[in-house]
C-alpha cells in the first residue's frame, strides 16, 4: 500500500516539474521575440534618420549659376483658384441663324456658298414661287379697290356737303373706303411676314432670300433647281465674332463656378491662347457622366479661333490671401513626402511640408516652412538629383 502511495507521489512530482519546464522555455521565446522587435523598430528609426541626415547638399553659387537654379523667397501671397477643365469651342447660338425660304418655290438662282461672308441683306438665292404670286396678286388688287373706294368717298362727301347727295350714301362711301384700307394693309402684313415686298419688274413669283445677320455661311443646302419646301433649312449663317467654348464641369465643383469668372483658354493646335468669361452653368447634372454643362463666351475678332477646335479651360475663381506660399515648380516628392529644397548658408536641405491650396502658379504651405526662408524655384529636381547622388554615395 505504501509502495503504490510513493508511485503516485513521484509521477505528479514528474508531471509538474515538466509543465514548469514548458512554462520556462515558452517565456524564454516570448523574450527573445519582444526583443528582436525593438531592435527592428530602432534598426527602422535609425534607417530614417540617417536618410534625413543625407537629403542635404552644398551647392556653390556658381553651380547654381551654371544649373539655372533660381533661388526664391517663401513669403505671403495673393493666390487665385483655379480649375483645369477641357472644352472645345462651338458657335454661338445667339449669334447664329437657320435661314428658311418661308415659301414653296423653285431654286432659281444661289448667290452664296459656304464659308462667304455676308452681309446683312444681302441676297443669297432667288426662287420662283406661285405662292407668292398670289399673294402679290392680292395687294394688287387690294391697291386698286383702295384707290377707287378713295375716290369714291372724296366725291360722296362733296356732294353730301353740298346737300346733293343724302349722308347716307357718304356714310356707306366711307365704310366702303375703309374695308378697303383694311384689305390692302392685311395684304401689305402678309407679305411682310415673309420678308416680300411688292411685286418687282422680275416678276410676281420672284422672292429673293436675303441674310438676316452679317456673318459667314457655316452650312448651305441649297442648288439650282430643286423644289424647296417653306420650312426647308437653307442656308446656316453665324456671326463669328464670339464663340462659346463647352466644358463639362464635375458636379462637386459646380458650387465653384460663377457666372462672369475669366477663364484662360488654350489650344495646342494652333499654339492660341485667350481669355473668355463664363456666361451659362448648367442646372442639371448628367444621369451618366454626373458633369454638369458649362459655357464661356470667347471674343474672336480676329477669326483665329474657330468652331470644333479641342480647348484646355483655366477658370479662375476667387482670389484669397495667404501667409506662407512657393512656386509649385519648387515642390520635389522625396519617398512619400512633397519637399522643397530651403537653403542656409551653401547648403540646401529637403524639408518636408504640408500643401494647401494652389493656383497652379504657386501653393500654400500649411506646415514645414516659414515666411523668409531661401528656397531652390526653377529646375530645383537637378537640387533632388545631386541629393540622391549625395545618397548614394554615403551608402556606399
Amino acid at each position: 500500500m505504501w509502495m503504490k502511495t510513493n508511485k503516485k507521489s513521484a509521477v505528479a512530482i514528474g508531471v509538474v516539474l515538466l509543465i514548469g519546464l514548458a512554462l520556462g522555455v515558452a517565456i524564454l521565446r516570448s523574450g527573445e521575440a519582444a526583443h528582436g522587435d525593438d531592435e527592428h523598430g530602432h534598426a527602422e528609426e535609425s534607417h530614417a534618420q540617417e536618410e534625413a541626415a543625407e537629403a542635404h547638399v552644398e551647392i556653390s553659387d556658381a553651380q547654381l549659376q551654371r544649373q539655372g537654379v533660381e533661388i526664391a523667397v517663401a513669403g505671403p501671397a495673393r493666390l487665385r483658384s483655379s480649375l483645369q477643365l477641357l472644352g472645345e469651342v462651338q458657335l454661338n447660338q445667339d449669334r447664329s441663324v437657320f435661314v428658311t425660304p418661308r415659301l414653296a418655290g423653285i431654286v432659281e438662282a444661289v448667290r452664296a456658298n459656304a464659308g462667304d461672308r455676308v452681309s446683312k441683306g444681302q441676297v443669297l438665292a432667288v426662287i420662283s414661287s406661285q405662292a407668292l404670286a398670289d399673294q402679290r396678286g392680292e395687294l394688287l388688287v387690294a391697291k386698286q379697290r383702295l384707290a377707287l373706294a378713295r375716290t369714291t368717298l372724296e366725291r360722296e362727301k362733296k356732294l353730301w356737303e353740298d346737300k346733293i347727295s343724302a349722308e347716307q350714301d357718304y356714310l356707306a362711301a366711307r365704310q366702303a373706303w375703309q374695308e378697303a384700307e383694311i384689305t390692302a394693309e392685311r395684304a401689305r402684313q402678309k407679305l411682310a411676314a415673309i420678308d416680300a415686298g411688292a411685286a418687282s419688274a422680275q416678276g410676281l413669283a420672284r422672292y429673293e432670300i436675303r441674310s438676316p445677320i452679317a456673318g459667314v455661311v457655316t452650312d448651305k443646302k441649297i442648288s439650282v433647281g430643286e423644289v424647296l419646301k417653306e420650312d426647308s433649312p437653307i442656308f446656316q449663317v453665324a456671326d463669328l465674332s464670339t464663340l462659346w467654348v463647352g466644358v463639362s464641369v464635375p458636379a462637386k465643383e459646380v458650387n465653384r463656378l460663377k457666372l462672369g469668372d475669366a477663364g484662360s483658354v488654350k489650344a495646342a493646335g494652333i499654339e492660341a491662347e485667350a481669355t473668355a468669361k463664363l456666361s451659362y452653368v448648367g442646372a442639371l447634372v448628367g444621369e451618366q457622366s454626373r458633369n454638369a454643362t458649362a459655357r464661356l463666351l470667347l471674343p474672336n475678332p480676329k477669326g483665329l479661333w474657330r468652331p470644333g477646335l479641342p480647348v484646355t479651360v483655366d477658370l479662375q475663381g476667387e482670389a484669397f490671401e495667404v501667409p506662407v506660399a512657393v512656386r509649385l515648380e519648387a515642390v520635389q516628392s522625396l519617398g512619400e513626402q512633397s519637399v522643397v529644397f530651403g537653403r542656409e548658408g551653401q547648403e540646401f536641405e529637403a524639408r518636408p511640408l504640408t500643401l494647401g491650396r494652389s493656383d497652379g502658379r504657386h501653393v500654400e504651405v500649411l506646415k514645414g516652412l516659414t515666411a523668409g526662408a531661401r528656397y531652390a524655384a526653377s529646375n530645383s529636381h537637378l537640387i533632388k538629383a545631386d541629393i540622391g547622388k549625395a545618397g548614394a554615395g554615403h551608402a556606399h
